[in-house]
């Protein structure tokens, strides 16, 4: 009985594993990943929102294109630090992450600090990352 019921364990562990791991990207996925968020914090650190825009979902830029005055915002917001606060991987395979930025105003040298969350998505056919949630909002309602 005691050894059915560890056996019974141990499959069940590793039947969970194995879920997880499909749920999950791939090794080959999280070192690209780990590229393209590389590259895209880079960007947004240099505030080079341009550059960033390009990592940006497709689907997403076609159904909510930026506006002048909206470029015009990104224009004038230095960021003076980007850190992640967590990291996690969604139902749908996309990875979300939390990231904490420090924005500063250009014009009126005003620091704030902003909560973004970012939500990553493996797109097979062009064997990449997107980010699929936009530009970050450093303004959040102001």
């Amino acid at each position: 009985m005691h050894r059915r019921l560890i056996q019974s364990a141990v499959v069940l562990l590793l039947g969970l594993a194995m879920a997880a791991q499909a749920a999950g990207p791939s090794r080959g996925q999280r070192n690209k990943l780990a590229q393209t968020q590389d590259a895209y914090v880079a960007a947004v650190r240099w505030s080079d929102f341009e550059a960033a825009e390009g990592f940006i979902d497709p689907e997403y830029r076609q159904a909510h294109p930026l506006t002048d005055l909206q470029r015009e915002r990104y224009r004038q917001v230095q960021v003076s630090n980007y850190r992640e606060r967590s990291t996690g991987v969604a139902a749908d395979g996309a990875v979300e992450r939390r990231v904490e930025m420090g924005v500063v105003n250009r014009n009126t040298l005003a620091e704030r600090t902003v909560m973004v969350t970012e939500r990553w998505r493996w797109d097979a056919e062009a064997k990449r990352w997107w980010q699929a949630q936009g530009l970050p909002d450093l303004w959040q309602g102001q």
